[in-house]
């Protein structure tokens, strides 16, 4: 029987590009997989497994953990996955599941794999097309946005009234921020890290300018609260297509400034 898991990882990405194979095999799980967008509707649980070296062989001792298993020295801690469906570019304004993906993503982890298809053989809502001829840089940037655009929304929703309970009902900023994002698991520790980056702390809301403070202050709390990872998959491909590949990975390192 799997034990019982405190940490969860959400996977996410376009439609058809390998989440719910990458699922499959990291629970050990039959699901439905098919080459076609939207083979996933309801998101897919099950519990995968991650190992880290044991202390027992440094402390020689055994050990019988209760909340992981211990094999030869192989530490194994239980992780509970959740799979959703596909995002496609404009879900935040409702387009292909973007509701129903966005309210599972409400629900969802701190810790999100973004699987992108690094082969460049599907396009931006998932359909096939020649390996190598859309960039992936593409697919990992508009999730982003995707999920940066629908907080937006929710934070910008009512903005007259927010700016009212903060700069004249004097009512604190964490706590109307906290309020307003209550449904995704943000803690106040993350907002108030997110508005001090951009020193918007001490910035009365009335004072924000516009959309450019809004978004990047989202945007912020966005990588605090819910980091991704990259799952580069489908690197299997002609030798072609890895020169793209190379190329789009060295665009995404410097975008993030890993590169100057």
């Amino acid at each position: 029987m799997p034990l019982q898991s405190h940490v969860q990882i959400g996977i996410v990405g376009k439609p058809n590009v390998g989440k719910s194979t990458f699922f499959a095999a990291a629970t050990m799980i039959d699901v439905k997989i098919a080459p076609y967008p939207f083979t996933t509707i309801e998101p897919n649980v099950g519990i995968g497994y991650v190992r880290i070296p044991c202390v027992c062989r440094d402390l020689g001792v055994k050990d019988n953990p209760r909340n992981s298993i211990c094999i030869e020295g192989n530490r194994f801690i239980p992780v509970e996955l959740i799979d959703v469906a596909g995002l496609v570019p404009g879900a935040w304004q409702g387009r292909g599941l973007g509701n129903q993906f966005l309210d599972h993503l409400r629900r969802a982890p701190p810790v999100l794999i973004h699987v992108v298809d690094m082969a460049g053989a599907t396009d931006e809502e998932g359909r096939l097309v020649k390996p190598g001829s859309h960039d992936p840089l593409v697919d990992i940037e508009f999730l982003s946005n995707e999920v940066t655009m629908w907080m937006v929304q929710m934070l910008s929703k009512d903005w007259d009234k927010l700016v009212r309970l903060v700069d004249y009902a004097k009512k604190p900023i964490l706590d109307v921020l906290y309020d307003r994002f209550s449904g995704l698991g943000i803690t106040q520790a993350q907002i108030s890290d997110a508005l001090t980056k951009l020193s918007l702390d001490k910035k009365p809301l009335s004072k924000w300018g516009g959309d450019d403070d809004i978004k990047g202050f989202v945007s912020m709390l966005r990588e605090l609260s819910k980091p991704m990872v990259i799952a580069a998959n489908k690197m299997d491909i002609p030798p072609k297509p890895r020169i793209i590949i190379r190329g789009s990975l060295r665009r995404l390192v410097v975008s993030i400034g890993l590169f100057p």
